[in-house]
């Protein structure tokens, strides 16, 4: 994500009615607009996967998943963020511009965002009291990483593989990790061998 070049500032209220008329996404952190930039190849392929895999999963369940163009609203009136997928399992999701209520949220890694990933938006997510699992995907190289609400409301990390599969306690679901990267194409690493 990268700022606009001259900061714009607005209240919520103002971004919530200005945001949907632009041609670009723009993401609200307490009272700045911020534009969202595009992704990879690779970045839409495993977003795209993993849409299709938990929407498969789901189709028969009260929960709902979006990709990319729907805004989660994390903090009402100071936060709003484009999760790569979100999933809501929640009746009083009902309004038809953003997610109140996520139970899992997925980001996909790049290097322009990955830092904000972990970081800011990490911090603010955890501060939602039906969010109970954040998954942030590598593109780079195979590897995902999820971050679960355990009972006494403290974030516990699992590592996964490419051989492995993950499973979601949030929606109910396992994905094979392999899956996840169905026709993605990694950078072949340099060895000092060459």
């Amino acid at each position: 994500m990268v700022a606009l070049p001259d900061s714009i500032f607005m209240s919520a209220q103002e971004y919530l009615l200005w945001e949907p008329a632009q041609e670009e996404r723009y993401e609200y952190w307490d009272g700045e607009v911020v534009a969202m930039v595009g992704g990879t190849r690779n970045h839409n392929r495993v977003s795209g996967n993993f849409f299709k895999l938990l929407d498969d999963a789901l189709a028969d369940r009260p929960c709902e998943v979006y990709i990319v163009d729907v805004k989660v609203q994390v903090e009402p009136g100071q936060k709003y963020f484009y999760p790569d997928v979100v999933v809501t399992c929640d009746e009083r999701d009902n309004d038809p511009l953003l997610i109140q209520f996520p139970s899992l949220i997925i980001e996909v890694l790049s290097p322009s965002t990955e830092a904000v990933d972990r970081g800011k938006k990490f911090a603010a997510y955890r501060r939602s009291q039906t969010l109970q699992e954040y998954v942030l995907v590598q593109v780079a190289q195979p590897g995902v990483e999820v971050f679960r609400r355990n009972e006494q409301g403290k974030w516990v990390l699992s590592d996964y593989n490419l051989e492995d599969k993950l499973r979601l306690e949030s929606v109910n679901v396992e994905i094979a990790i392999a899956d996840l990267y169905r026709q993605v194409e990694f950078e072949a690493e340099a060895t000092e061998n060459e």
